[in-house]
Formats: structure tokens, C-alpha cells, sequence
């Protein structure tokens, strides 16, 4: 995988070098109050963030934190990496010509600045000198990047969060209920195909110096909550880090999992695919039980792992697909 996923790694375990990116910092209470003069919310770092009302000129540092805000029907004037995004997330595509403020992990001060928001959207992995400088500029709302003890609570929390910042709880609500259909739906197709209780290994892959490391997302990632509801099993057994749910191998350590159901997302804009070409002629790959069985599953392209609802919605009807095929 290239910088795009590396930029993730922060949070993952310490042996993770690419990944996305958690931090100690305390959960959004998600509490806000209305009056004549405005909104006031306490946001993921405990800071009460002040709006004269409803936001609406937004700019978002995370593809996280875009992906809620393009759900919620509000598009952002600024978004951090447009591109990657682009790519990497197509559940919730952008309109009109959302300025490109720079990295996610360092957006440009002066675009952000040029574009006058109402309110700066982040996530908590963006450091803590950025979320100062930002402040300056516009309120800014911070939300959890990610919580291993309930990933599901943590997205819908986000969601709602930036929902009371911008006036829309009510499609907040609708995006939960539709979410939890699709999960119902999923859950069912898997039942009626007899998989209900199957394990599956989902991971990422990347190289480094020519040799491929493998990135489980555990039972503590927002991959492994959501094929939990559905039903499956995860595979994984090794530790996934506190904020992220992810974890660090080889590809020996696959050996572990005997007969799963393996999946994975790629992206034609990474330029190769790990597992079909840096692994096509590994022989310790190609003697896996779920490589000789056939069940490696690449998932269609443009489904965040760290995305929202819609993501997740794309994220179910893709390996439901594979698996029920």
C-alpha cells in the first residue's frame, strides 16, 4: 500500500508501520445545547466549541470526518488529500470542487484560512500543534478517530456529533436506521447460505524492501465489529493495538488460520496488488488452505476501512457478495 494507508499507521500497534493513526485523547461526550444564540458541543478533547448555528461552510482534515459530512448532505469546502479520497472512498462521492487543503496529517494552514469556514471538522489523530494552529482560523470539532472496545458506537457517535454541528440529526438518524437494515439484510443472506459462524480474515497488505507485511484487522477493528453483527466469526487471534483494532504479521503468521474465508481491499490506484502479484509465486501463500480453496475475496474498490455508514452499508453488500456468490 502507499502513503495513503501509511498515513494510518500512526495508531496502529507499534510494530505497524503504515496504518491509521490513534491517540490517548478522551471521547467526544457528544452533549450540545441550543439556544437563540447558537450551538455549543464539547467535543472529542473536551474543548466547548461555539457556533452561531447550524454550520455550513466546513472543512474536514480526515476522509473519516468527510465521508460523515458529505452523508449528512453537507459538502465540504475543504477537504484534506481530494484525490485519495476519491479513490478511497466512494460510498459518499463529492460534489462541486471541494478545495484541496493539503495532507491529512498536515493541512495547509493559509487554504484553510482562504476558504473562511464556519467550522474545521478533525479527528484526533491530527496533532495536537495543527489543532491550535486551526483554532485560530475557525471553531474547530474534534471527534474520536476510533475505539477498539466498540467501533460501531464510536462511528454512529461521530456521526451524531457532527450532525448537531451542522443541523442534521434528522439524516443522522436516517443513516443509523438505514445501516442497521443493511446489517439485518446482510446477516440473513449469510444465515441462508449456511455461513452464519464462518470465519473470515480480513487484512490489508503492503511492501517494505520488498517483502510483504500483512495487517490483520481484529475483532477490535470497525471491519471486524461489522462482521461480527453479521454473524461471521473473526479469525484473528493475535492483539489488534487499543484505538484502530489492528495488528502486524507476515505472511508465515497466515498459516495460523487454517480454513477461512480471507478478504481484502486493494485500490487500482495503489499500482499492484500485494497478494495477487508480490505473493503470486510464494509457495508458503500459495499452500494456504483458503488460497488452494479459493476463498480469497478482494472486495470492490472504493470502500474505506475507516469510513462511516455508507462505507460500512458498501463494506456488507461487498462481502456478503463475495461470500454467498
Amino acid at each position: 500500500m502507499n502513503r495513503r494507508l501509511i498515513t494510518l499507521a500512526a495508531a496502529s500497534a507499534a510494530a505497524v508501520v503504515l496504518a491509521g493513526c490513534g491517540t490517548t485523547e478522551p471521547a467526544a461526550t457528544s452533549s450540545a445545547s441550543a439556544d437563540a444564540k447558537g450551538i455549543t458541543l464539547t467535543d472529542a478533547n473536551g474543548t466547548e466549541v461555539k457556533l452561531d448555528g447550524p454550520a455550513k461552510k466546513v472543512v474536514g482534515t480526515e476522509w473519516d470526518v468527510v465521508e460523515h459530512l458529505v452523508s449528512l448532505g453537507v459538502q465540504p469546502v475543504g477537504v484534506a488529500d481530494v484525490k485519495g479520497y476519491t479513490a478511497w472512498d466512494a460510498s459518499a462521492p463529492l460534489t462541486g470542487s471541494p478545495k484541496d487543503i493539503g495532507t491529512r496529517g498536515e493541512p495547509s494552514m493559509d487554504t484553510v484560512a482562504s476558504l473562511s469556514p464556519d467550522l474545521i471538522v478533525a479527528n484526533t489523530d491530527l496533532p495536537a500543534a495543527a489543532i491550535k494552529q486551526l483554532r485560530e482560523i475557525a471553531p474547530v470539532l474534534t471527534i474520536d478517530s476510533a475505539d477498539s472496545a466498540d467501533q460501531i458506537a464510536r462511528m454512529e457517535g461521530n456521526l451524531d456529533l457532527i450532525a448537531e454541528a451542522t443541523g442534521t440529526t434528522d439524516k443522522a438518524k436516517e443513516l443509523k436506521t438505514a445501516f442497521e437494515a443493511k446489517v439485518a439484510e446482510g446477516k440473513k443472506a449469510l444465515t441462508d447460505a449456511g455461513l452464519a459462524g464462518r470465519e473470515i480474515a480480513f487484512a490489508d497488505g503492503y511492501v517494505v524492501s520488498n517483502q510483504v507485511s500483512i495487517r490483520p484487522y481484529t475483532g477490535g477493528s470497525l471491519i471486524g465489529n461489522v462482521n461480527t453483527a453479521l454473524g461471521l466469526k473473526n479469525a484473528w487471534t493475535l492483539e489488534g493495538d487499543k484505538d484502530y483494532g489492528l495488528g502486524a504479521t507476515d505472511v508465515e503468521g497466515l498459516s495460523k488460520l487454517g480454513d477461512v474465508e480471507f478478504a481484502y481491499i486493494g485500490n487500482e490506484s495503489e499500482g499492484t496488488d500485494p497478494f495477487k502479484d508480490d505473493l503470486a509465486k510464494n509457495s508458503v501463500w500459495k499452500g494456504l488452505p483458503f488460497v488452494k480453496k479459493g476463498n480469497v475475496h478482494q472486495l470492490a474498490d472504493g470502500i474505506w476501512m475507516f469510513g462511516g455508514p455508507k462505507s460500512m452499508e458498501a463494506y456488507i453488500d461487498a462481502v456478503v457478495g463475495a461470500l454467498t456468490k
